[in-house]
């Protein structure tokens, strides 16, 4: 592939959060500048610190608001290395031009582990008996302890954890059921139900993998946790607006259910070195971990992987499938072109507009590609190289026009 007409070495990557070294040596290797920042940055420093950068990478605890965005006039892209986008302004981000690329798949192994080691943990009351150990208490007794084979776990959201901890479950002899807001194939014998209230019902195990929207904000509450059998237990890795923390508190105290394992809170610390608080602190039969969900090292390097790849696809050859506020557009170079990437407001003729520029400027198209959201319209085109600098100029001057650039 040609290079491209901004030179790799002025392109400025800023990572954040500790984003894996992975990451840092496939953007070092492209010639990018790469600055990395330990933690997350709070938003005025943020924004006035991404004026000049091009790729921004980012976890879960930064927050890219309309104001950081609106500040990063010269940002290309912006990665998080993680599962949730919760945390970005899509939808602002989508308006401005900039792709949002993230880590679906990365980290699902050793969330549906972390989940699977929990049931074993809650069945056997390990937290507690581990603790009294440590405390120079010796309790050893099989009441209320049990095994989890033949028990049934419950999966609200079988998205790619979810259908993997099915999996694993039916390994440990489980009986598995799940309930998703869009059908989904079973995985081995694992059985869909209708409704979330059948799930909470028969399950003796119930986990929660599903995204934050305004649909899923405290889908789990004091009436749903009613409907779970008694001495049940629940598990939340997911997000955490979905669980009603007091309500779970309540039913715990009061012996409704059996136990709990939280790893997401709708409060969370912002660093490692401040206080937590949660209605759920001592009680019994309940495993809280700091949002550990995807913390393991196969993960992040996996997630490093993943997100950087994402990126440099689009910073080199303006791909954005896998993108996650942004149409869909992949397209091959053409050997010896000049690629114009157009990002421009959907709005009715602007195609026939910027066609008409080729026309008019005599210029060959040897490949054109656009597909559109309700929002934007993106476009890749690959020309003829003796008019490309006209056509973009030509292009970008043009009132729909939000981004406009010559990549190679």
């Amino acid at each position: 592939m040609a290079a491209t007409s901004f030179p790799k070495s002025e392109i400025k990557i800023l990572l954040l959060e500790n984003v894996h070294p992975v990451a840092h040596e496939a953007f070092a290797a492209e010639g990018f500048h790469v600055e990395t920042v330990k933690g997350a940055i709070p938003e005025a420093e943020l924004a006035a610190k991404v004026k000049d950068v091009h790729v921004l990478g980012i976890r879960s605890k930064t927050q890219v608001t309309p104001r950081v965005l609106d500040e990063a006039k010269r940002m290309l892209t912006l990665g998080a290395f993680c599962i949730g986008t919760n945390q970005i302004a899509l939808a602002h981000a989508n308006k401005r031009g900039v792709p949002v690329f993230n880590a679906p798949f990365s980290n699902t192994r050793s969330v549906a582990e972390l989940i699977l080691s929990e049931i074993v943990m809650l069945s056997r009351h390990l937290g507690d008996r581990s603790r009294e150990v440590h405390e120079g208490k010796w309790r050893k007794l099989a009441l209320g302890s049990h095994e989890v084979r033949g028990h049934t776990i419950g999966i609200i959201g079988y998205g790619h954890i979810g259908s993997q901890i099915g999996v694993l479950a039916e390994a440990f002899g489980m009986r598995v059921v799940f309930y998703d807001i869009v059908a989904k194939l079973p995985m081995g014998n694992n059985r869909a139900m209708n409704k979330l209230e059948d799930v909470l019902a028969e399950a003796d195990f119930v986990t929660l993998h599903v995204p934050e929207t305004p649909q899923t904000k405290l889908m789990i509450g004091a009436a749903e946790l009613a409907h779970m059998k008694k001495g049940a237990c629940l598990l939340n890795a997911s997000r955490g607006t979905v669980v009603d923390i007091d309500a779970l508190a309540a039913a715990l105290k009061s012996g409704h259910l059996g136990g709990a394992a939280v790893d997401v809170y709708p409060s969370e610390p912002e660093t490692n070195s401040d206080g937590f608080e949660s209605p759920l602190r001592n009680l019994t039969n309940v495993i809280l971990t700091p949002h550990i969900g995807g913390s393991t090292e196969e993960a992040q390097e996996a997630i490093g992987k993943e997100v950087s790849a994402a990126l440099i696809k689009f910073v080199n050859q303006g791909a954005t499938t896998g993108a996650v506020n942004f149409p869909q557009v992949e397209m091959p170079a053409s050997r010896g072109a000049h690629r114009i990437l157009n990002i421009h407001r959907n709005q009715p003729g602007v195609l026939r507009d910027i066609n008409k520029i080729v026309s008019d400027l005599d210029a060959n198209i040897r490949a054109q590609v656009l597909s559109t959201d309700p929002d934007i319209g993106y476009l890749i085109m690959d020309l003829d190289q003796d008019v490309s600098q006209d056509v973009r100029k030509a292009v970008g001057d043009l009132p729909a026009s939000i981004r406009t650039r010559i990549l190679f």
